[in-house]
């Protein structure tokens, strides 16, 4: 079963190619995606124990503990991963670990919160902080990776206002993505097209080439899937955000 991971080129495709292509087509396409000799669990419980080690609690980490938990590690287990890696690690190392863990096994927090009611709102994780792509976001998102093997699929959430600057996704042949609405009010929108609202159950079709954009609405949190279509030379090119005015039209 092929890692899919794009991650790399997004980010540094241009300024460093090989080592983006490194990060997606060795370290994902091959090492991670070698289940003959471990599965997704264990590559995911030894990753998480060696960045703990290194004291790399960064956006990165809580990458691979959201995809831990997609993996099927469960709260019960990270907490004792976590605790025993503390006597080799170090006790800080795990405290600060065990702050991003407990944010992303989460089960309860206080009633009314409305991150909390969205996520009762659909059977998908919310998942982390998108601080990978948080450059071309104005708001906060969230990512939870779903899969990534065979056609990936990612799990994108908006608090109300947030959405991603203008984008094209390119492609030699194939490509494009495909957006399923899971939870909340957002809204899609084409380069000189009105913009598009979205609800759950709602299915967008985004052909490469197409400069567009999608987040949530102004008053409501939003959830869509995220389905990479399979590209031949695929990239993606992040344009400017939406303006304020463009985007203050919409109610």
């Amino acid at each position: 079963m092929s890692v899919k991971q794009t991650a790399g080129r997004e980010a540094l495709g241009e300024f460093a190619p090989k080592f983006a292509q490194l990060n997606d087509d060795v370290l994902f396409g091959e090492v991670w995606s070698r289940e003959e000799s471990l599965s997704l669990r264990d590559r995911s419980l030894v990753t998480i124990t060696c960045l703990m080690a290194q004291g790399l609690v960064d956006s990165s980490f809580a990458y691979h503990l959201t995809t831990a938990k997609a993996n099927g590690i469960t709260r019960t287990e990270i907490a004792e991963i976590l605790t025993h890696a503390a006597f080799y690690a170090g006790w800080p190392k795990a405290w600060a670990a065990f702050r991003m863990a407990k944010e992303i096994w989460q089960e309860s927090q206080p009633e009314g919160d409305p991150k909390v009611l969205h996520q009762q709102q659909m059977v998908f994780p919310i998942g982390a902080p998108n601080d990978g792509f948080a450059q071309f976001f104005t708001g906060q998102s969230y990512l939870a990776p779903l899969s990534t093997s065979q056609v990936g699929i990612f799990n994108v959430t908006f608090e109300p206002g947030c959405r991603n600057n203008w984008h094209i996704h390119h492609a030699k042949s194939g490509g494009g993505q495909i957006l399923i609405c899971v939870a909340g009010r957002g809204y899609y929108q084409e380069w000189g097209q009105q913009a598009r609202e979205l609800h759950p159950g709602d299915i967008v079709n985004i052909p490469a080439g197409v400069k567009h954009w999608h987040g949530a609405a102004p008053d409501s949190w939003f959830s869509h899937l995220a389905v990479e279509v399979p590209a031949s030379e695929g990239s993606n090119e992040w344009l400017e955000p939406v303006d304020e005015k463009t985007y203050g039209q919409l109610k």
